[in-house]
C-alpha cells in the first residue's frame, strides 16, 4: 500500500511532538486521526496540515472506554489502521521522592503506560485481521528511558516500562506482521520543555539549575515519519533523537 491510502492514529496530537509527528505523517501522504482531550487544539493541528488528511477525535488516555470508542471509530470510518503513535504523556510534580503521592504516581502510570498498553491492544486487534495484514506501532519513549532527571521517579519509571512494552509487543506482533518501535526524545522544543530556557532553567544532578539547549520538534516528527514509512519487513526498534548539546552524553 502507498502512504496515500494508509491510516495513522496519533495520541496527544494537539501540541508539541504529537503535532509535529501528525504534520510529518500527513505531509508524506497518511490520513491521520488526531487524538487528544482538547478539540480546539486538534483542530488547530488539522488546519496546519493538508486539507482532507485528518480526523479529529477527542479521547482520554486514562479511560479504557474512551480508548475503546476511539478505535471503534477508526475501524468504522476507515476499516483499517496502519500506524499508531503512542505519544500522549505527562509528568508528576518535581518533589522529593518520599513526598510523591500515590495519586500522582498513578496518574502518570495511567497516562504514560496503561494508556499505550490499551491502545496497542486495540491496534493489534485491527492490524492482525485486516487485509493487507499488519501495521506499525511507535511508542514515545524518552531520554529518561536511559537516565533520569532529579525528582522524576514516576515519569522515568513509566518510560523504562515503555521500553519493555515496545520489546514485548514487537515480539508478540511478529507473527501478525506488526512491527513495534520506540523513539526516545531529548529536549524537543515544546510547551512541556519551555522551562528549560525560561527562568532559572532546570535542576541538574549536582543541585544547580541551568538552561539547556533544545531542538526543533520537527526533527522528531520527521523521525516518526521515517519509521512509519518503512516496509513492514524492516523496523527501527529504538531511535534516540536529542538536542545535540543537551547534557546527556558524558558527565554533565
Amino acid at each position: 500500500m502507498s502512504e496515500a491510502n494508509k491510516i495513522a492514529v496519533v495520541t496527544g496530537a494537539g501540541t508539541g511532538v504529537g503535532r509535529a509527528a501528525s504534520l510529518a505523517l500527513m505531509n508524506i501522504g497518511f490520513t491521520v486521526v488526531l487524538v487528544g482531550r482538547r478539540l480546539d487544539m486538534l483542530e488547530e493541528t488539522a488546519k496546519l496540515g493538508p486539507a482532507g488528511k485528518s480526523l479529529c477525535v477527542t479521547a482520554d488516555m486514562t479511560k479504557p472506554d474512551s480508548i475503546a470508542a476511539l478505535f471503534d471509530k477508526v475501524k468504522a470510518t476507515y476499516g483499517r489502521l496502519d500506524v499508531l503513535f503512542n505519544n500522549a504523556g505527562m509528568g508528576a510534580p518535581a518533589v522529593n521522592f518520599e513526598d510523591l503521592s500515590l495519586e500522582q504516581w498513578q496518574a502518570v502510570v495511567n497516562t504514560n503506560l496503561t494508556g499505550p498498553f490499551l491502545c496497542t491492544q486495540h491496534a493489534f486487534r485491527i492490524m492482525k485481521d485486516q487485509n493487507p495484514r499488519g501495521g506499525r506501532i511507535i511508542n514515545n519513549g524518552s531520554i529518561s528511558a536511559h537516565a533520569p532527571r532529579p525528582f522524576s521517579a514516576a515519569y522515568t519509571s513509566t518510560k523504562h516500562a515503555i521500553t519493555g512494552l515496545t520489546k514485548a509487543s514487537n515480539l508478540d506482533g511478529r507473527m501478525y506482521d506488526i512491527a513495534v518501535g520506540q523513539v526516545d526524545i531529548g529536549n524537543a522544543a515544546t510547551p512541556m520543555t519551555d522551562r528549560m530556557v525560561n527562568g532559572p532553567g532546570v535542576l541538574q544532578p549536582d543541585g544547580t539549575t541551568k538552561h539547556e539547549p533544545r531542538m526543533d520538534a520537527k526533527a522528531v516528527g520527521d523521525a516518526v515519519a521515517y519509521m512509519a514509512g518503512l516496509p513492514l519487513d524492516a523496523n527501527v526498534l529504538t531511535m534516540t533523537v536529542m538536542a545535540t548539546k543537551m547534557p546527556f552524553v558524558g558527565r554533565g
